[in-house]
């Protein structure tokens, strides 16, 4: 006779099982440890009385041996004690894992929406955040994101990843809590909206040749966006330009934008102070005329001089 495990998943609605799941279910009897598991009234619903009582595993393995049993949700330790017992006896029961519901990719990020709300009511430093006191930790995350890319530590860059993600639901957070705000599912689902509208290739009939037929069809789309907003006026290609960014990759997309215009490869413009900028402005429109990026060219010469400067410290030739 079997012990059948069946799991679940507390970031699927409840009630949702899988077909096998509610067959064993109601077979019965069913035993839980969880008095608060979330399934309970929708079983009860159904008509399948659950007992909830204190794990014994071994109670549980040699109960099997006479007939069914199954066990609604055991962590990875029950899971463990289950079968230490089970292999203790001369003649075990079979024991059956049957998913009940599965987390669905991106399934965690509830958690951190969780957590996040949790952090915002309980913590007085998280409560008293605000959209400018989060600046500063929003650019560090990106540059920490940045710098394990570019180090090749890709370890490291999940990690990253995750310092930079709480940001945006930090963000989404504080939002909600402003009269005017929005939530992290209004941020979620514009960059949906925003996905699917310009990628007609994918999610529509439109039929494209290359990666080329794509870029061009994203601008096209941006700039009906862009019309839409301003009642009609597309307005400049290099409107949506982020001016604080640094000045070398502000240059070189406002080169990007305007090359996509079909803007001249030079345009005049005054000479700023010493006439460095406009040297400078010269030395990024080279890079991308070849190809390059002149944020990672500089800051990959930086690195080098970084270690440079290491190595003379530790008296290095």
């Amino acid at each position: 006779m079997p012990l059948i495990v069946v799991t679940t998943s507390s970031r699927v609605a409840p009630g949702l099982l899988s077909r096998r799941a509610w067959q064993v279910l109601e077979d019965g009897p069913v035993r839980t440890g969880s008095a608060d598991h979330p399934h309970l009234p929708y079983l009860a619903d159904a008509g399948i009385a659950v007992e909830v009582v204190t794990p014994d595993p071994a109670a549980l393995v040699r109960e099997a041996c006479e007939g069914t049993v199954v066990w609604l949700e055991a962590d990875e330790a029950l899971m463990r004690s289950i079968g230490y017992a089970a292999v203790a006896l001369e003649d075990p029961p079979v024991i059956e894992v049957v998913p009940g519901s599965y987390d669905l990719p991106g399934a965690r990020l509830l958690d951190l929406v969780a957590v996040m709300d949790r952090l915002r009511t309980g913590c007085p430093w998280d409560a008293g955040q605000t959209h400018e006191s989060l600046v500063p930790y929003l650019l560090e995350e990106a540059y920490e994101v940045l710098e394990t890319i570019e180090e090749g530590d890709y370890a490291a860059l999940r990690e990253e990843l995750g310092d930079l993600l709480l940001q945006v639901v930090f963000h989404a957070r504080v939002a909600h809590d402003r009269a005017d705000g929005f939530d992290i599912d209004d941020v979620a689902d514009g960059i949906v909206s925003k996905l699917v509208r310009r990628h007609p290739h994918v999610f529509a009939d439109t039929r494209v040749e290359g990666a080329e037929e794509v870029s061009d069809n994203w601008e096209t789309i941006k700039a009906a966006e862009r019309a839409a907003k301003n009642g009609g006026d597309s307005g400049s290609v290099v409107d949506g330009v982020p001016m604080g960014q640094p000045a070398l990759s502000l240059a070189a997309q406002l080169l990007r934008r305007a090359e996509r215009a079909g803007a001249p490869a030079v345009l005049p413009a005054e000479p700023s102070a010493g006439d460095l900028g406009a040297r400078l402005f010269e030395l990024v429109r080279q890079a991308h005329v070849a190809g390059l990026d002149p944020e990672a060219e500089l800051r990959a010469t930086a690195r080098l001089y970084r270690d440079r400067v290491r190595a003379w410290e530790a008296g290095d030739a």
